[in-house]
């Protein structure tokens, strides 16, 4: 049976193209396409559609006040279309905090930079939107001073010496702020790689500065790691760590895409495992793909403790299931208790290269 789509965009042209895309697939089918949310409300009643598309700027009820409504009153797998820009990335980033399962972005549809050419990435955020139907709404995200995970107080040869390195994919947005709501300021340095076209790092990165104890910010080529800092890869660029001197720092790198992404997971970890070795950690988190694991597999091999989130907590389980299975993790946990497994880890260091 095909999974049925609803979409809902004011666009005319954006419809028949969406339409067209998704009816491409043997397995989708669009049942329905709404010019705005209070027509998309009747539909969803009459056609009970299994995912929705949609757009934020529309009449009558902009996406995200109809998201809201929605995930309160019926919960369901909803993947925005969102245009490459400042506003649209920040308005992007409150939908998946409200529970949209994804998005992707909305291309100009003149010629071969049409939206098309995206339709491999829709298809398959589609598909993965459907799967993770039952976990849509069960998202939660720890409150900045609901800050168990405090844990102990790190020496100053820990917070220097050691560093954290997270990537993540598809539901990651949510849990990277998670894992850093919870981190006390005194941290190691924190290198990251999260999935995302360039306009959405940098709103990404200034929205988890908001609201984090620790600094966070998008990475630049060159800039030193610091303690008690998070560097976020661009979306232009893969992230890589260098060891200069007993010191470590940030190196960006406009080379092709690596499992089809660029910044990649892998190439972060695999720079880690060569430039830092056992100092390092490595955590792996949701995410659609593989992307990650090898590279993990390389830290855990260079003697890094390393840590992949839980299937139960996970709102797709494809990079950490991944890393699992070809060995790359030391540990696994839920993703509320993935902060805390963190610091105890830096305060006990002897753990790195043991199997819990």
């Amino acid at each position: 049976m095909a999974i049925k789509v609803l979409i809902i965009d004011d666009s005319p042209v954006m419809r028949s193209i969406l339409s067209k895309i998704i009816d491409e697939a043997d397995d989708l089918e669009v049942v329905g396409a709404a010019p705005h949310p209070l027509a998309a409300r009747e539909m969803i009643k009459q056609l009970n559609p299994d995912v929705l598309t949609l757009d934020v700027e529309m009449p009558h009820m902009d996406g995200i006040e109809f998201l809201n409504r929605l995930m309160r009153l019926h919960p369901m797998p909803v993947v925005m279309i969102s245009t490459l820009t400042q506003r649209g990335s920040d308005t992007t980033l409150h939908a998946l905090e409200l529970g949209a399962f994804d998005f992707i972005a909305k291309p100009s549809t003149d010629g071969a930079n049409g939206l098309a050419k995206y339709s491999d990435d829709i298809h398959r955020k589609l598909r993965e939107a459907y799967a993770a139907r039952n976990k849509v709404g069960r998202r939660r995200t720890v409150a900045a001073n609901d800050n168990h995970a405090a844990g102990p107080v790190l020496s100053p040869r820990v917070l220097e010496q050691r560093l954290i390195c997270i990537g993540a994919s598809t539901g990651g947005t949510e849990a990277i702020k998670t894992v850093l709501m919870s981190m006390p300021e005194r941290v190691p340095g924190i290198v990251m790689t999260q999935h995302m076209p360039e306009m959405f790092t940098g709103s990404f990165a200034k929205r988890l500065d908001s609201l984090c104890k620790i600094a966070v910010k998008e990475a630049e080529s060159g800039e030193r790691i610091l303690p008690g800092h998070a560097y976020l890869a661009p979306g232009h660029s893969h992230l890589k760590v260098v060891n200069r001197g007993g010191h470590y720092y940030c190196e960006l790198e406009d080379s092709e895409p690596v499992n089809r992404h660029r910044p990649s997971v892998d190439v972060l970890f695999d720079s880690v495992a060569r430039q830092v070795g056992a100092q390092a950690v490595g955590i792996i988190l949701t995410g659609m793909g593989k992307d990650g694991a090898q590279g993990l597999l390389k830290m855990r091999e260079a003697g890094c403790w390393t840590l992949g989130q839980n299937q139960e907590t996970c709102v797709v389980y494809g990079m950490p299931r991944e890393a699992a299975e070809i060995g790359a993790c030391v540990d696994v946990a839920p993703l509320d208790e993935v902060t805390r497994c963190i610091l105890q880890n830096l305060a006990s260091p002897q753990r790195s290269a043991a199997r819990a």
